[in-house]
């Protein structure tokens, strides 16, 4: 297992968040969190990325090391976990290129920067074409674009994408989760999680369903798709 995440409780001041969270992730997997809004799905991204603390008794590895003795930018630099937040929170007034220079800081391979970076402008051809542009004036799937890439430029072991349809076009949608598809086909393993359940489902090789801070049903997507409960609460049918 790549991911390993057993216990994992999160309280918000007096509220608690996630009440014992666990579940495995393979290496090249591609997995996906469903649920409705509040069931603490970001929450668990920010948990794994080390954003919020975890209580005691929670226990997360990573590649067979602690994941809760590193710190946040350790998590990116030395495990290579990147997190594609809700939101996208780019540097608004710098350029994308700047965006991208700047996600890659603490990595240790400097002399693999232009090859990174002509790969991002590959999977993402528009940003090639905005790369002078400043980040607070793209569109929304641009910036979305360029969120993911930016999270390609600072650690490609694991991605963590926290509702990557949101605010897209239907036909933007299918293009950002191809081109999720291609990333982890170049090997990176991807943990989403996604209101748009169908077509987290359809994306996703597994998928973990999660309410009021549990995880309550897992499986392949597949079979998600067709369990009646999953149907009628999250699948309009």
């Amino acid at each position: 297992m790549q991911l390993v995440v057993e216990n994992l409780q999160v309280s918000y001041d007096k509220i608690k968040a996630l009440h014992g969270v666990g579940f495995n992730i393979d290496q090249r997997d591609i997995v996906c969190v469903i649920g409705a809004n509040g069931a603490g799905k970001s929450t668990t991204l920010r948990a794994i990325s080390r954003m919020v603390p975890a209580e005691a008794g929670s226990r997360m590895s990573f590649m067979g090391r602690d994941l809760l003795q590193y710190q946040p930018d350790k998590v990116v630099s030395e495990l290579g976990i990147s997190h594609v937040p809700e939101g996208r929170r780019l540097f608004g007034n710098l350029t994308v290129m700047e965006n991208l220079l700047l996600a890659a800081f603490a990595r240790r391979d400097k002399h693999h920067f232009k090859r990174d970076i002509d790969e991002v402008f590959s999977i993402f051809p528009r940003l090639r074409e905005r790369e002078e542009q400043t980040a607070g004036t793209l569109s929304g799937g641009e910036q979305q674009m360029l969120a993911v890439g930016r999270a390609y430029m600072s650690g490609r072991r694991m991605m963590l994408l926290d509702e990557p349809s949101m605010g897209l076009a239907p036909l933007l949608m299918l293009s950002m989760f191809e081109a999720l598809e291609r990333i982890n086909r170049a090997g990176t393993t991807i943990l989403l999680v996604e209101q748009n359940a169908r077509l987290a489902l359809r994306f996703a090789r597994r998928g973990y369903l999660m309410e009021n801070g549990q995880i309550v049903l897992d499986g392949e997507s597949n079979v998600l798709r067709e369990n009646p409960e999953v149907k009628k609460a999250y699948l309009g049918g």
